[in-house]
């Protein structure tokens, strides 16, 4: 029996010619990612097992993004302790206030990760770069400490979805509304620790903002990692932001899969996650009169230039609803400036939204939009558990950038295509 793509990295990576699903193998890594919520954690864990020193300073990158700028004390000394690690490690990849961007955004675009590398982060939402055609997954502080010291990691082979997509989406369907449809039916469960493998001619139709925001909600389903084919899109992408040489692999034609989903992307509507969880899926048509408090555009699933984009489209011209706050994110500095620079700042501004730094923010709950009891937010964020964005009985809905763009406008959840003056 063949391997999978997952387990032809994991392979390689193991010095190994052969892996199955099951096996517990010992990788080397080729980047480890910390967060400034994790970081200190896996810090004081290193200081534990009294480490000399990382096992390479410009592998590992420690991004400031969850409470960044600080919202308080703790926030700041959080900071300070990476701060003073980066400094005394001479951490080449440090990113602070100023050069600082959504972690999962920021590395892809500053090219620290390529086809073939192995990856772990201290944050769930590092198998985001499945879509470059890497193995990435979120790991546990301790995990990441072990990471930042030796450079290897222990894992157990994950056995694969192959989920084959077909047909290209209709207008305003975007990654988004492609993965909430997967979760949708196969739960939050369906993926247990395994590799959710994407294939298909329908991949050729999604743009790299899609196939991350596709990949970085594999945990969602509880994907060990998601994982894309590396083509021309994925190796211009490459090209364009990083020099690290890259490696392709792709899976064996009698790889085995525990099962197979065919996805007709021409076949999709706008999809929206009712609170409070991911899987709770809603099509556009079925979503009833839900009247919204806040609206939040941005976050390491959707505060890419094409979200962006989106949102500015639907908004320009138009007014933010009375009583509803709209709050923009964008992912990363860069972003942020080609942002202004195309005058999309203006538009959102214009219409009556706020714009932010780049941070996490409101998508944990952190800071910059937390809800109130009975509140409800419409949210391109990746979770919408009880509380994740502030008081337990307030909700969130999980939706793509053209939904939350046009439920602003509304003050209720809104198909785009309601939207009069607009076309796609």
């Amino acid at each position: 029996m063949g391997m999978t793509m997952t387990q032809k990295i994991l392979a390689a990576a193991a010095g190994l010619a052969k892996v199955e699903a099951g096996q517990l193998i010992e990788a080397n890594l080729d980047l480890v990612l910390g967060n400034d919520i994790t970081s200190p954690v896996a810090i004081h864990e290193m200081d534990k097992f009294e480490a000399e020193g990382v096992f390479d300073q410009d592998k590992i990158a420690l991004v400031m993004d969850h409470f960044v700028p600080n919202k308080d004390i703790k926030s700041a000394e959080h900071c300070k302790c990476v701060r003073n690690f980066a400094n005394k490690h001479g951490i080449t990849n440090f990113f602070d206030v100023g050069k600082m961007g959504i972690e999962h955004a920021l590395l892809p675009e500053q090219g620290l990760v390529v086809a073939g590398n192995v990856v772990i982060g201290a944050d769930s939402h590092t198998c985001t770069y499945g879509a470059l055609g890497a193995f990435s997954t979120g790991v546990g502080s301790t995990d990441m400490a072990a990471g930042m010291a030796t450079g290897k990691a222990w894992f157990k082979v994950p056995a694969a979805i192959k989920f084959e997509l077909v047909g290209k989406p209709a207008p305003w369907i975007s990654g988004k509304d492609i993965i909430l449809h997967i979760i949708g039916t196969i739960g939050v469960d369906g993926a247990l620790y395994q590799s959710m493998e994407f294939t298909g001619e329908g991949i050729q139709y999604l743009s790299m903002d899609d196939r991350f925001t596709i990949a970085n909600m594999a945990i969602e389903a509880g994907g060990k990692n998601g994982i894309f084919p590396v083509d021309e899109k994925t190796i211009e992408f490459m090209k364009a932001h990083s020099t690290k040489p890259y490696k392709i692999f792709e899976a064996d034609s009698d790889a085995e899969y525990v099962q197979t989903y065919t996805i007709d992307l021409s076949t999709l509507k706008s999809t929206v996650a009712f609170p409070h969880l991911p899987e709770n899926t809603y099509t556009i048509d079925q979503v009833g009169d839900i009247a919204v408090d806040q609206v939040v555009i941005g976050s390491c699933t959707n505060g890419y230039m094409s979200d962006l984009r989106t949102a500015a489209k639907i908004l320009k011209g138009h007014q933010v609803a009375k009583g509803v706050r709209c709050i923009v994110i964008p992912a990363t500095q860069t972003i942020y400036l080609k942002a202004l620079e195309e005058g999309l700042l203006t538009t959102f501004i214009q219409a009556g939204a706020v714009v932010s730094t780049p941070t996490c923010g409101p998508c944990l709950g952190g800071y910059m939009g937390i809800l109130a009891a009975g509140e409800r937010c419409v949210s391109t964020t990746n979770r919408n558990f009880v509380g994740r964005m502030g008081h337990v009985d307030s909700e969130v809905y999980l939706a793509s950038p053209a939904v939350a763009a046009a439920s602003a406008i509304t003050g209720k959840i809104t198909s785009p295509a309601d939207i009069a003056d607009i076309q796609a």
